[in-house]
């Protein structure tokens, strides 16, 4: 049964950090590119980080220079490191394969719990 765990969200002042992690289940995770997403009350959920395999990463313009994706394959654990943080920034932030959708052997909308990001002074 496929899982995903986020953590490490909060409640941090403007411009703070913070280190998200994310747990996977599965015997492959390794050779899967990985993203973090987020949603925000009434929009709908966005790509802000990705990382392949090869540790080749890609962030979208409104993170990038802020955001890092990181990933230790010996602990299936994906990790979003997150500076200079904005009250835009507020948002439940989930873990996937990207795209979503393929972290089991077959395609599956499954999301985890996500992990709650506040960015408020």
């Amino acid at each position: 049964q496929v899982q995903l765990v986020e953590s490490g969200g909060g409640l941090v002042q403007p411009g703070g950090s913070l280190r998200l992690s994310c747990v996977a289940s599965g015997s492959d995770f390794g050779v899967k590119t990985m993203g973090w997403y987020r949603q925000a009350p009434g929009n709908q959920r966005e790509w802000v980080a990705a990382i392949t395999a090869a540790r080749l990463t890609n962030y979208p313009d409104f993170v990038k220079g802020r955001f890092t994706i990181t990933r230790d394959n010996a602990l299936n654990t994906v990790y979003l490191q997150m500076n200079s943080l904005k009250p835009e920034d507020t948002a439940v932030y989930y873990c996937n394969t990207f795209p979503p959708g393929h972290i089991g052997t077959r395609y599956d909308d499954y999301w985890g719990q996500g992990t709650q990001v506040t960015v408020s002074s």
